[in-house]
This record gives C-alpha cells, sequence and structure tokens, in this order.
C-alpha cells in the first residue's frame, strides 16, 4: 500500500526544511531505513532515512524548495501501484507543502544612465558650450573618432563632420579644439543580486531578533594581558606533533571561561520567567562562521576537560560543522557562548546573546599595547579585549564583573586554574 513520507523534525529548533538532495530517483527501490534524502533544517545539512520499504512513486518536493514540518515529501509503495496524492494527504492528515511562489519584491527604481553626461566648462574660456547639433540628441561618428574624442577631450557636438550624412569621422578631429576643461565620467553600474535565505540563516535572524528584544542586554569589557598565557601555549604546542594536538588562543579562552563559570554558576544560567536556571554542567558553545550563516556546537562538560581535550573537540566540531555534518547533539544544550573574532583582526566588539543563554563573550585580537606594569613602567604588552554580553534578568554588574574579575586571573596567571 502506498506511503506518504513526510518532512521530519530533524533539529529541536526546526519548523521548515529545504531538500538538499535526493538520494533515490522515481522508479528507484528503497528499503527500509536507507537514505532516501538530504534535508537543510536550521542547523545543517541531514541526511533522512526512508520509513518505508518499496519504490519511489513519486517525489512531491522539489530539490531546494522549502516546506514546513509535515509537508508531503514522497511517495512509497509497491512497483506500478496505483495512488491519489490528495487522498494519501488527506488520510495521513498533513498539510500539502504550499505550491505558491513567494511574492515578487518590488521593482527597483529604474538606474540612472550609466554615462555621465559631456559637460563642457566655461571656467577656462569664459563661453557657455555651443549648442548640441539638432539630431534628437544623437551625434553620428565613426566608433574610432568617438574613442580619440573621448581621449583628447573633444566635444563632438562642436564638430563638423564630413562623413555620410554629416558623420564625424577621424580627419575632422585633427583640427579640433581640445581641452582639459572637458569632464568625462563613465559610471559603471552593477546589478542587484537576489540571495536566497537559507534555512540557518532564517533561523539565525530569528533567534537571534528574539533574543536582542526579550533579553535586557548590558555589556562589560575587560582586558587581559596575554603573556603567559602565550608562553604556556607555546610549550603546549612544541609537543604538538607527538600528540597530534595544536592549542589555539581559542582553545585557552574556552577553558578559562569553564573554569569561571565553574566557579560562579550564576552566569552559567537562564532565565526561565518564573524562575531562573543555573545550570549544573557546564557546556560551552562556539561559534562557527559557516558560508550560509553561524552555528554554535558545544563541548560539554567543558570545566572537566584537558586543555588538549578541548582543543581536540574543537577541531572535531568545526570540521563537521562546514561539513554540515553537526548531529542535533552537538549544538543543543550550551550554557554559555563564546565569539572570537580575534583571528580576523578585530580588537573588539559586542555579541547578541544566545537564547535561552543569559551570556556570551565577544573575544577580540591580542594586540600590542602599552600598560603600566607591577612596577610602575610603562611596558607593551599583548593585551586582548574581552566583551560580555550579559541578560540583566539574570545577571547584575557587579556579579557580572566578578565572573570576568575571575576569567581575567586565569588568563593572565594560567596556574590558577589548576
Amino acid at each position: 500500500m502506498a506511503q506518504l513520507i513526510v518532512m521530519p523534525k530533524l533539529s529541536d529548533t526546526m519548523e521548515e526544511g529545504a531538500i538538499a538532495n535526493w538520494l533515490k530517483k522515481e522508479g528507484d527501490a528503497v528499503d527500509e531505513g536507507e537514505d532516501l534524502v538530504e534535508i537543510e533544517t536550521d542547523k545543517a545539512t541531514m541526511t533522512f532515512s526512508s520509513a518505508a520499504e518499496g519504490v519511489v512513486l513519486k517525489l512531491v518536493l522539489a530539490p531546494h524548495k522549502t516546506a514546513p514540518l509535515g509537508a508531503p515529501l514522497c511517495v512509497i509503495g509497491k512497483k506500478g501501484e496505483s495512488f491519489n496524492l490528495d487522498e494519501l494527504i488527506a488520510k495521513t492528515g498533513v498539510g500539502k507543502a504550499s505550491d505558491k511562489k513567494p511574492a515578487a519584491a518590488a521593482p527597483a527604481p529604474a538606474p540612472k544612465a550609466s554615462v555621465a553626461p559631456v559637460v563642457m566648462s566655461t571656467a577656462a574660456t569664459g563661453k557657455a558650450s555651443p549648442p548640441p547639433l539638432a539630431n534628437h540628441g544623437r551625434i553620428k561618428a565613426s566608433p574610432l573618432a568617438k574613442k580619440i574624442a573621448a581621449d583628447k577631450g573633444i566635444d563632438l557636438a562642436t564638430v563638423n563632420g564630413s562623413g555620410p550624412s554629416g558623420r564625424v569621422v577621424v580627419r575632422d578631429l585633427e583640427n579640433a579644439p581640445s581641452s582639459g576643461s572637458l569632464v568625462a565620467r563613465a559610471v559603471h553600474t552593477g546589478e542587484d543580486r537576489i540571495v536566497p535565505n537559507s534555512m540557518m540563516r532564517k533561523t539565525i535572524a530569528k533567534r537571534l531578533l528574539a533574543g536582542k528584544n526579550e533579553a535586557p542586554h548590558f555589556y562589560l569589557t575587560v582586558s587581559a594581558d596575554m603573556s603567559r598565557m602565550n608562553d604556556w601555549r607555546a610549550r603546549l604546542n612544541k609537543d604538538a606533533d607527538k600528540s597530534g594536538v595544536k592549542v589555539s588562543v581559542n582553545d585557552l579562552v574556552v577553558l578559562a571561561v569553564a573554569k569561571a563559570l565553574a566557579k560562579h554558576p550564576e552566569i552559567n544560567a537562564s532565565w526561565q520567567g518564573e524562575s531562573i536556571i543555573e545550570y549544573g554542567n557546564v557546556h560551552v558553545a562556539m561559534a562557527v562562521a559557516l558560508p550560509t550563516g553561524l552555528v554554535t556546537p558545544v563541548i560539554r562538560h567543558t570545566d572537566q576537560m584537558s586543555i588538549r581535550d578541548i582543543a581536540k573537540s574543537s577541531r572535531e566540531l568545526a570540521v563537521r560543522a562546514k561539513e554540515g555534518k553537526l548531529s542535533n547533539e552537538d549544538y543543543t544544550g550550551g550554557t554559555f557562548t563564546i565569539s572570537n573574532l580575534g583571528m580576523f583582526g578585530v580588537e573588539e566588539f559586542t555579541a547578541i546573546i544566545n537564547p535561552p543563554q543569559a551570556a556570551i563573550l565577544a573575544v577580540g585580537a591580542t594586540i600590542p599595547t602599552p600598560a603600566v606594569d607591577a612596577k610602575g613602567q610603562v611596558v607593551v604588552q599583548p593585551r586582548m579585549k574581552m566583551t560580555m554580553s550579559c541578560d540583566h534578568r539574570v545577571i547584575d554588574g557587579a556579579m557580572g564583573a566578578q565572573f570576568l574579575q575571575t576569567l581575567v586571573g586565569y588568563i593572565e596567571d594560567p596556574l590558577n586554574m589548576l
């Protein structure tokens, strides 16, 4: 009996999905549990296995089309079996995916002419430019004459053409006046490009808009001396060939943040309306930029991991994220997020809280900076700025400041974490 396969819920925040690639075509046999289709969700592109055995009788949703949860994807049944799609939909109790195309965007205003009009300056001659020939605005000239006139700054409207029908040719330009007073400027205009939003981009927009509007943000910025942390990193990476794991600055920040969160559980928290949850586990999420948007894979129980374990986990998660192979477990359950743009040379920025978390840390680049040391001497230190965005419903200013004080202490003296 023909069976309707519908859009599944592949992540906790998924509301709709798009067909990235059908792995079977109409007429192909498929086993139950066999890979059927690749679906783009709000987090990643995931493979969905067939829930039935038989032959693909019809592909309902075309590649790259979007449909809500429960919308028909395809029909699977016995080879040659007849079926009525509307009856299957009615029997299954799902809504048919809308065939309506999104409303066309309002047409853009007509672009201005791409070549600016030729203008004759009167500053040098004191005379107004002669009026153009009465040719309905079009000057007859050979292509070579036009090029030479443009190069020499000659107004073709002032030249009498000796060619057929008064056409201006090269010989007519030999005695034509040339001056630098003519300004001829070509303005090349580009075409607007409409880029359809991916499922990931739509979800980012929805969640961060909600996070910014619902959570009253405030921001705390600190600067840390990275001298000792850089020295520790250099020692760790001397053995990178043996261990097979290279430690980054971001890995060290993740470790320091995790240790500080364990000491300040009030920051590792979430607003729940009638209560505040202080999470018993520290699961640090790290922002990873992709061409289609941003994902935040989670390093679980981060405060209990070694620096090499953190480095290994962060590399594996980043690779899977860029390959679109993150599982639902990889990007859910984070209790605090770190967004690091230091590798791009960004010195300082603020980030939007990733709900339902209560804070996010924006990490900038390490910059040689004049500073006063403990002896009162002005020295140059490698300093890194960090800005924490806080949900004021959960975190007060003093609470956030104390957490950052602990964090800076760990960064400036890594032994404090051990």
